[in-house]
């Protein structure tokens, strides 16, 4: 069974129809995230799963049990969830042990104080407990905040752009700390965000909004390389597109040349689509009579990027290859790969 359930959810604010129609299942122990552009409503929708946001059509169950629907509605603090906020949400005239043990319902005392050391264990503030908020780093606020959340120990973690306020350099290491204490404790987790980075390292799979809907859901890796379409495509990273044919199975012709797939394509023979190459799917080679021309070189560390002209088409190229200079004529070729025709 399923830990979270949307079914057919469509939800308004302020008379503007902000859902339209979203499905998503979250199973037990995942991790998903919620990918797109500010105003997409994927904030809209983590509102509605927390029993924060009005629903005007559809269905959210948690472990199989209706929270809302057009014949009831669960109080949010009844649904067994969890949530963690972009601005931590802290108490501040609370101490983080007072802060991280609000709104656990247990009476003992004995198991109050063993709850509260196995949170601060496990975000690694032990110690702190006496501390006010305003005493601590930004990730350690966010760290309690966190510990708060799983202390009230729930089916469902909610996170609303957790990691925005949190320095880069240790933005990426927490991110996997948290990710590690989920996995461990086999917790479902909805999380939302617009960076497509943070997206990559935390979640299982991807949700990526447009307009109130859902477009694609699956893990980062196949919407990467075999978007549905060019929205997805250009929302998870650099893309080229080249005019193509299909001339047999495998293959399709381009102003580059021909270009054999490793699998059939998916187009009849004859069509005509637009190919989806990827910065990485390039090669580039000095080559006096090639068909292309640098007109842009810059230096990203471990690779170069190249921007290529072929005709009126200008490609983006990453290369290990450091030594070619703008002006410099260039030959393209392709790595065999799953092609994607859009």
């Amino acid at each position: 069974m399923a830990t979270l359930q949307v079914s057919n959810v469509h939800s308004q604010y302020q008379k503007q129809v902000v859902l339209k129609g979203l499905d998503l299942t979250v199973e037990k122990g995942e991790i998903i995230a919620l990918l797109g552009p500010s105003g997409c409503g994927k904030t809209t929708l983590l509102r509605a799963i927390a029993g924060l946001q009005h629903i005007t059509e559809g269905e959210i169950a948690i472990n199989g049990n209706t929270v809302v629907s057009d014949k009831e509605f669960v109080a949010s603090e009844k649904r067994g969830i969890g949530m963690i906020f972009q601005d931590y949400a802290l108490f501040p005239h609370l101490t983080v042990a007072e802060n991280i043990l609000f709104g656990v319902k247990i009476a003992n005392k004995a198991q109050r104080v063993t709850r509260l050391d196995k949170m601060l264990s496990l975000v690694k503030l032990d110690g702190l407990g006496e501390r006010y908020p305003h005493e601590l780093s930004g990730g350690q606020q966010q760290r309690v905040s966190i510990a708060r959340a799983l202390a009230y120990e729930p089916e469902v973690l909610l996170l609303d752009e957790p990691f925005s306020n949190i320095d880069a350099k240790v933005r990426r290491e927490m991110m996997l700390e948290i990710r590690h204490i989920l996995k461990r404790h086999n917790i479902s987790a909805v999380f939302v965000t617009h960076s497509k980075d943070e997206a990559f390292v935390f979640a299982d799979k991807l949700a990526l909004f447009n307009h109130g809907k859902i477009v694609q859901c699956g893990d980062a890796e196949k919407l990467y390389l075999c978007p549905q379409d060019k929205y997805v495509a250009d929302f998870l990273g650099a893309s080229n597109y080249l005019p193509a044919k299909v001339i047999a199975d495998k293959t399709v012709s381009t102003l580059i040349g021909d270009i054999e797939s490793d699998r059939p394509l998916t187009m009849a023979l004859n069509d005509e689509a637009e190919l989806l190459l990827r910065p990485q799917h390039l090669v580039i080679s000095k080559n006096d009579k090639g068909l292309g021309e640098v007109i842009e070189r810059r230096f990203l560390g471990h690779v170069c990027q190249y921007l290529v002209q072929i005709d009126d088409i200008t490609l983006d190229v990453h290369s290990e290859c450091l030594d070619i200079n703008i002006g410099e004529k260039v030959a393209i070729t392709v790595t065999r790969h799953h092609l994607i025709l859009l």
